[in-house]
């Protein structure tokens, strides 16, 4: 079973589901125990709900769109034209 450390190390691939079934499940159980990993928790996927929103609804600056370009290079503005 997790303990509180453990489950707040796995905080975030636990939101991104990026853990095996077993540790979705300990962590999981674990959650339901300990208020105070439940709360860090809803903190954790309210604050992404929050994110994503404000991604949604503003633009992305045209220097960060230069910064990923030379990253990635133009397949990139393709990908954000058509979406």
């Amino acid at each position: 079973m997790a303990d509180c450390n453990e489950t707040l190390k796995e905080l975030d691939r636990f939101l991104d589901n990026e853990l095996a079934s077993e540790a979705i499940s300990d962590l999981s159980s674990h959650l339901e125990g300990c208020v105070d990993c439940q709360q860090t928790f809803e903190f954790h996927a309210e604050l992404r709900n929050i994110v994503k929103l404000s991604a949604k609804q503003e633009p992305m600056p045209n220097s960060l769109i230069t910064r990923i370009q030379e990253c990635f290079g133009t397949d990139l503005q393709e990908d954000l034209d058509n979406s």
